[in-house]
């Protein structure tokens, strides 16, 4: 059964740090792009960083400099550090593979709050 599943989110103040992880299970997990993305209340879910198979990285501007996106080919697992978190950065975060099909998963929220 192909899956995703997001660990990782929680409450945290601005200034902070969070380390998001994304278990994936049921594909060849190494050789596909894996991607972030968040969806703030209210708003269109978007693309926040992605690695690709061959370890290259793409980010949004938004997230330049304060977060990293890396992968565990090993465990199946793409993660996101996430530094200098912001109250902006508050959203429930997704991660994705494009198979078939784009398959998610159930999603991780994250709240940057004092």
């Amino acid at each position: 059964q192909v899956q995703l599943v997001e660990s990782g989110g929680g409450l945290v103040q601005p200034g902070g740090s969070l380390k998001l992880s994304c278990a994936a299970s049921g594909f060849h997990f190494n050789m596909y792009t894996m991607t972030w993305h968040h969806q703030a209340p209210g708003k269109q879910r978007e693309r926040v960083a992605l690695i690709t198979s061959a370890g290259s990285t793409d980010y949004a501007d938004s997230v330049k400099g304060r977060f990293t996106i890396s992968r565990d080919n090993a465990k199946n697992t793409v993660y996101l550090q996430m530094n200098s978190l912001k109250p902006e950065d508050t959203a429930t975060y997704y991660c994705s593979a494009v198979l078939n099909r784009e398959i998610w998963g159930q999603g991780t929220l994250v709240t940057v709050s004092s």
